[in-house]
């Protein structure tokens, strides 16, 4: 199957670098978001501006879908005008929204009844990720349906893996934020105790960024958080979403998950202080 016509429902902060890439690389690329004027770069880049979700997705050979929540998620699939509601056979949906694995793998069925094709595919890498075209995708669905769309996810992720069935995606990004949740914590804690000891945080940050301590948020919102960058790349109203998804996952599972459990309460009281707008470095704040 070629894949020429795309479709993308969603352009924030992720979704319009991730469009940049698809038409630099010469698709057809037609767009629809809530607010028309976060598309208006994209507009101007050569992606066609569709009103309703109905018009993005009728002649689209794939569909991408980068929500907030996922009750937007479930609006874009199952409402009215929703994508399963008005879209073909043979039509591929990818969701990259980080979302529940148990309405992935609803979405999976419902297109299959339509024999349609549907794969989850959330991210990890931030908005630079995004804007250098190096994502990682974690992938659950048909391994074959997988395998035809690699080519184009290869255009704006660099960690491309099949993680297995549908959900399977999903899941993998909950061990993702997981990772991250803590971590936060950790860097956080790093930076207020060399402030406190006298040292000169970002020589700090020097040493420990490429040790054993190293990792993607020590190096590149570490530095935001001392240059008083809390803009987001990731929103903490998303973050703390995630984090709910995964700890009712665990629930679920009957896995305790403390660690977890302490970063959710701390993303919560930032939440409250009136934090949700800005990036997940904000939490150093809390020190």
């Amino acid at each position: 199957m070629e894949i020429a016509k795309i479709a993308f429902i969603g352009t924030g902060v992720m979704g319009t670098s991730i469009v940049k890439h698809l038409l630099d690389s010469n698709y057809e690329v037609v767009v629809n978001t809530r607010t028309k004027g976060k598309a208006d770069s994209l507009i101007e880049a050569g992606a066609v501006w569709a009103d309703t979700v109905v018009a993005a997705v009728e002649h689209a050979d794939l569909v991408f879908t980068m929500v907030g929540y996922p009750a937007d998620v479930e609006e874009v699939y199952f409402g009215v005008g929703g994508i399963l509601s008005t879209g073909r056979a043979g039509q591929i949906l990818i969701d990259m929204t980080t979302s529940s694995p148990a309405l992935a793998k609803r979405i999976a069925e419902a297109g299959a009844k339509l024999q349609m094709e549907t794969i989850d595919a959330p991210v990890s890498g931030g908005d630079v990720g995004a804007k250098n075209g190096t994502l990682s995708i974690m992938c659950g669905g048909d391994e074959k349906t997988f395998d035809k769309i690699s080519p184009v996810l290869s255009v704006f992720g660099k960690n491309i893996v099949y993680q297995g069935i549908a959900g399977a995606g999903q899941h993998a990004k909950m061990c993702n934020q997981l990772a991250i949740a803590s971590n936060m914590i950790g860097v956080c804690e790093a930076l207020a105790y060399a402030e406190k000891a006298g040292l000169n945080p970002k020589t700090v940050l020097q040493s420990i960024s490429t040790g054993a301590a190293g990792s993607w948020s020590l190096s590149n919102l570490a530095p935001r958080m001392l240059n008083g960058d809390f803009e987001p790349g990731f929103y903490v109203k998303h973050f703390l979403k995630d984090m709910n998804i995964a700890l009712a996952e665990a629930e679920a599972m009957k896995l305790a998950l403390p660690g977890l459990q302490l970063a959710r309460d701390m993303y919560e009281k930032l939440v409250e202080k009136g934090f949700s707008d800005k990036g997940t470095q904000v939490l150093y704040k809390s020190y």
